[in-house]
């Protein structure tokens, strides 16, 4: 059996109805030399917090005193703690060393907020974390820059971008990888960011709620995958795309899956078309909430009803539609048309691998109006 054998069972990639673009399921080989660790999770069970003044829609200027009681609520609702530190303790220690994943692919426009971030980093602080002990990563060094965490806090942290240029791998594990072969290509492994495997022993997770052409929407479970691996836009060539199982398939990796304990969804901005960038500012919106929750899938699943219902407010195809018509004559920032066939069940797929509750009778939302 050769090196790209199929390891990794994808039976039930059929199982939500949609055919799939393309031929048949890839196959995937995943390697690591991590075990699954236990740790605290509150399975289907999603926080929501509204605040009407958390952001200003004309400056996207967030409100830090607004946003830090967003986080109290949602962390002790999440939790059942009285004490919002009490709560961040079920999942932060002060001997640890976190990885704080933000979303930088569409900054300076759209992206992790920077009072999101800095109000993680004042409760991380506050529970005895070490400001050397924290790192707020990303991929590309030109988007995270252009984000300028370093002036909206007070401490100093690492901010560290993984690959100062594109395909440079140093930085990758090289014994942490997941391969597949979707059209060819010629490098087929995807490896793990090598502080996710060697360094952290937490993350935090701070996506957007954002449309994406490829696989619909994106959230909590692209941005652990495809943003701690490298060579992974190969999943998607013309129309076709096969994020549905991949983005499942390299979140379910460990030691990735174990150590991401929590999930912090800036829905503070949105952007409801031609994401994961802002391309154009009428798809831009504010939902002006912030979501709290250690499933991934039960966040994304109650984040892509906000899309769709965007969408459906502008008139715009749904996230759902597979209608290749949609795929041709393609004209830019026209809302009706995709450049691929999109893949929104990658949600239900990441369900089916035991990533989480992506049946929505069976999520607990609890929305909370300050």
């Amino acid at each position: 059996m050769d090196r790209r054998s199929f390891l990794l069972n994808t039976a039930a990639s059929a199982a939500y109805g949609f055919p799939r673009a393309g031929e048949g399921e890839p196959q995937y080989r995943v390697v690591t030399r991590y075990k699954s660790v236990p740790k605290f999770e509150l399975p289907g069970r999603v926080v929501r917090v509204h605040a009407a003044n958390a952001i200003d829609e004309g400056t996207a200027k967030a409100d830090d005193v607004v946003v830090r009681e967003m986080f109290a609520r949602g962390m002790t609702s999440l939790t059942g703690d009285k004490n919002p530190l009490e709560a961040w303790r079920r999942f932060i220690g002060p001997d640890d060393v976190v990885g704080i994943k933000v979303n930088a692919s569409g900054a300076p426009k759209i992206m992790s907020h920077p009072v999101v971030v800095t109000e993680i980093l004042r409760n991380l602080v506050a529970v005895g974390v070490k400001p050397s002990n924290i790192t707020i990563y990303e991929r590309f060094p030109d988007q995270l820059a252009s984000i300028h965490y370093d002036q909206a806090m007070e401490w100093k942290v690492n901010i560290h971008a993984v690959e100062p240029y594109r395909m440079r791998i140093a930085e990758y594990d090289p014994n942490t990888y997941v391969e597949v072969n979707f059209f060819g290509e010629e490098e087929t492994r995807s490896n793990l960011v090598r502080m996710v495997s060697e360094k952290f022993t937490k993350i935090i997770n701070v996506p957007n709620m954002k449309d994406h052409g490829a696989s619909g929407v994106t959230g909590c479970l692209k941005n652990i995958a495809y943003g701690n691996y490298h060579n992974v836009a190969r999943s998607h060539a013309f129309t076709k795309t096969h994020t549905k199982t991949f983005i499942g398939t390299l979140a379910n990796a460990e030691p990735l899956r174990s150590k991401t304990v929590l999930h912090v969804m800036d829905g503070l901005k949105s952007i409801w078309h031609g994401g994961p960038f802002q391309r154009d500012p009428r798809f831009a919106f504010y939902p002006k909430q912030i979501s709290f929750g250690t499933d991934p899938v039960a966040m994304d699943r109650i984040m892509r009803d906000v899309i769709e219902g965007k969408r459906r407010e502008e008139r715009a195809v749904s996230v759902m539609s597979r209608d290749p018509e949609t795929t041709k004559n393609v004209k830019p920032l026209d809302p009706n048309k995709n450049v691929y066939i999109r893949e929104p069940l990658h949600i239900e797929y990441a369900g089916s691998l035991g990533l989480g509750i992506a049946d929505i009778t069976k999520i607990k939302l609890e929305d909370i109006r300050l």
